[in-house]
């Protein structure tokens, strides 16, 4: 490919800003900061763009380079240093990378808006939980957006190559981001083999990033951090007993976020002590005893916290608009305000809802727990899954079903 002039590369990247509707004031702001860096490059004699330019062209006119390193960037800065890197991954990709989709609708091609229909009615039919097909369909959108920058209007023009270039521009992302994504790509070329829009078996082909689950330590906390958890909460206002009991059903029970919000009255057999419910995830039903300590903390919500709404689901917000939490919503905010009341470092680890979870798994074990058990309170098809979500040494790994040496193959 022929390298492309720095003005004809931001000619070209302003058409694409356009194409996605960047506002009048944005368009004001990125040209404003395109005709610095031209004037600064003719300065320079630099008639490409190349990463030590962009640099250059930061210190010299902002002085903000070092404070990027430190992360001690205000906003203003950021947004002029956004300006440099989106020039260098627009050269490299030639797409918008990392971008906040300013409306709800990522595509705006109709070909790609019917394909991304019948892709979510296919997740639907297949029996996809909501949060998975939302997942898949908002990360397909990704990728058909990420056609349409490539000048690609079709579906049928897909090809390896494309594929590959497109996995290339999640560089930088988590692992687990990378992972998702590619999960989602692959449940959606099989979905366009399946209704015959591409031939080839792109699934099969696409590149699956190495699954490290197994090697991965999961954040768990210590008895004396939950205790100091806890003993914020206030348990005297509606807000408090509300909290107090979801930790509760997540720490001592290991219930998922997702089911926990889903909860109902009719869940709870209070004559039986049971808590029966079907999983969100796995759609198999669960049991789990209730255990005295969880069960008044339930009721205490009811009787005295719960607001008097019209919803058949237990955990409601308690601020307007009331009602249930959102899909979306993984009560990781809820966890880390009472972290900062108890002085606990938000940073150190991963510390959402689910870490509770994990918390709960690695406690029955290190009270030699059998696997088998730990993995039917938390609704695992297999031992394998329940692996995962333990903190434990190389004595209690050797008793996992899974050896080494098949852990290794997969390596």
């Amino acid at each position: 490919m022929k390298k492309q002039s720095l003005v004809d590369l931001i000619q070209d990247l302003e058409e694409e800003l356009l194409r996605l509707g960047y506002t009048k004031g944005s368009m004001q702001f990125y040209r404003s900061q395109w005709k610095a860096l031209l004037q600064f490059a003719q300065e320079k004699g630099e008639p490409f763009y190349s990463e030590q330019l962009g640099i250059d062209f930061i210190e010299d006119h902002f002085h903000i380079f070092e404070k990027d390193l430190n992360h001690t960037l205000s906003q203003s800065e950021a947004q002029k240093l956004r300006v440099i890197r989106m020039i260098g991954d627009f050269q490299l990709h030639r797409t918008i990378l990392r971008r906040y989709y300013k409306h709800k609708q990522i595509l705006t091609e109709s070909c790609f808006i019917t394909i991304s229909n019948r892709f979510k009615s296919y997740c639907v039919d297949k029996g996809y939980s909501k949060v998975t097909i939302d997942h898949y369909v908002k990360q397909s959108a990704y990728f058909m957006d990420y056609l349409a920058s490539q000048n690609v209007k079709n579906c049928k023009k897909i090809d390896l190559g494309l594929i590959h270039s497109y996995i290339k521009t999640l560089a930088g992302y988590t692992y687990k981001t990378v992972e998702q994504n590619i999960c989602s790509m692959r449940a959606f070329f099989r979905f366009l083999l399946e209704i015959g829009v591409v031939k080839t078996n792109f699934a099969a082909k696409t590149p699956m990033v190495q699954a490290r689950k197994q090697t991965r330590i999961p954040s768990v906390w210590t008895a004396d951090e939950l205790k100091k958890l806890i003993e914020v909460i206030d348990r005297k206002s509606p807000k408090g007993k509300r909290d107090y009991a979801i930790i509760l059903l997540a720490c001592c029970l290991g219930m998922r976020c997702s089911d926990i919000k889903q909860l109902k009255m009719e869940n709870f057999h209070w004559e039986e002590k049971k808590l029966v419910f079907i999983q969100s995830k796995t759609k198999t039903p669960l049991c789990l005893p209730i255990t005295q300590e969880v069960g008044w903390a339930v009721i205490d919500y009811l009787k005295y916290g719960r607001p008097k709404i019209d919803s058949p689901c237990l955990f409601v917000r308690h601020m307007a608009p009331f009602g249930p939490f959102s899909e979306d919503d993984h009560l990781n905010q809820l966890i880390k305000g009472y972290m900062e009341l108890a002085h606990l470092p938000t940073l150190k680890k991963r510390r959402g809802m689910h870490s509770l979870r994990h918390t709960m798994a690695s406690m029955l074990l290190e009270k030699d727990t059998p696997l088998s058990i730990i993995s039917d309170i938390l609704g695992h098809a297999d031992v394998d899954s329940t692996a995962v979500y333990l903190k434990v040494g190389m004595k209690k790994l050797k008793e996992c079903p899974l050896t080494f040496e098949e852990e290794s193959d997969h390596e």
